[in-house]
């Protein structure tokens, strides 16, 4: 399968409905608003109710703690398990979490739950992100900021109990996107690299939201309009442009030499507006000799993990996710 491109005339499915939905989806979805993230002040109001957010409840067997970077507006969340879990061995692992919004919304904070189970049931330090968003930031300070969060956690890993090379970056929607050029950027650069990658819904190619033939589309949650704000919030440039006036490690999907990248797991419903790019993303990272895991939802549309997050099918999809990942930082162990 190859990725969108803006030339693509091939006809769009119709409008989605209710009835598209996964039976377990449908009372979710029926009163979910979709974000508003076209106009400044509606952005603006998002974030607002983002930092009304509290802080998480103290779980059990998981302490949590903030910490503040320089530059505003950027730091980490750290969730650390206060006791041990067979599933990964002693000298532990951990996950840098990058939390979704299309990049122009968003914070850590609406991933807290996700991110202090995964602690508890995995046995791993989870630090989740919290970057800088588009248009007022675009690319590629939110990239710098997850480089920072990644140096950040190697620098603090032997003070806190964690094996350096068993470290993997994940995150959802834009935030699997960046975990995906984060990924890429650290195999560049050199050094220590990611043991897994863990892509929720990943947002990975400008060239879905550049085709017009999506927009009629309506689908749930994000739509390819929104689409379009996220990506020209973040390139501050037209999506779909040509390949050489698009920058290094700005979009994930454009990068042609995906070899020598970690193991990635993609999980995605077939309903999402991200779904054909995935794919064509985990066939492209197969391509090039990298072990890719894609599991695919029947009649789930974008994000349905977080939005009906106690639904039989969500909590099945997470455990999959939990699994791969745990399976991942244990092997990485043994290398």
């Amino acid at each position: 399968m190859t990725s969108p491109r803006a030339d693509d005339t091939s006809p769009a499915p119709s409008r989605m409905r209710i009835a598209d939905l996964h039976p377990d989806l449908r009372r979710a979805y029926r009163w979910f608003p979709r974000p508003q993230v076209r106009r400044g002040w509606q952005r603006r109001m998002a974030q607002a109710a983002f930092a009304l957010i509290p802080p998480p409840k103290r779980a059990a067997g998981v302490r949590f703690e903030q910490v503040d970077f320089d530059a505003p507006g950027t730091g980490v969340r750290v969730f650390t398990p206060t006791h041990a879990r067979a599933s990964v061995p002693p000298g532990r692992g951990a996950l840098l979490w990058i939390h979704g919004g299309g990049l122009v919304i968003g914070a850590a904070a609406q991933d807290d739950g996700l991110c202090a189970l995964l602690a508890e049931r995995l046995g791993i330090v989870v630090v989740s992100v919290e970057y800088r968003l588009a248009p007022e930031h675009p690319f590629p300070a939110p990239l710098e900021d997850c480089v920072a969060a990644w140096q950040w956690l190697q620098d603090a890993a032997s003070a806190r109990g964690i094996d350096p090379a068993r470290v993997a970056v994940g995150g959802q929607s834009a935030g699997g996107g960046l975990a995906a050029t984060l990924a890429q950027r650290l195999l560049a650069d050199g050094g220590t690299q990611p043991a897994a990658q863990l892509l929720y819904c990943p947002m990975l190619d400008d060239r879905t939201a550049a085709r017009r033939d999506l927009d009629r589309v309506r689908h749930f949650a994000w739509t390819n309009r929104d689409n379009l704000v996220g990506w020209s919030s973040y390139l501050q440039a037209a999506p779909g442009a040509a390949a050489d006036s698009v920058p290094d490690f700005a979009v994930p999907a454009r990068r042609t030499d995906l070899s020598g990248l970690p193991p990635a797991w993609i999980g995605v419903g077939d309903i999402d507006l991200f779904h054909d790019e995935d794919l064509a993303y985990a066939a492209a990272l197969r391509d090039a000799g990298v072990e890719c895991t894609v599991d695919v939802v029947p009649g789930a549309p974008h994000g349905f993990e977080t939005i009906a997050r106690g639904a039989d099918v969500s909590r099945a999809f997470h455990a999959r996710a939990r699994a791969w990942l745990g399976e991942r930082l244990a092997a990485s162990a043994d290398v």
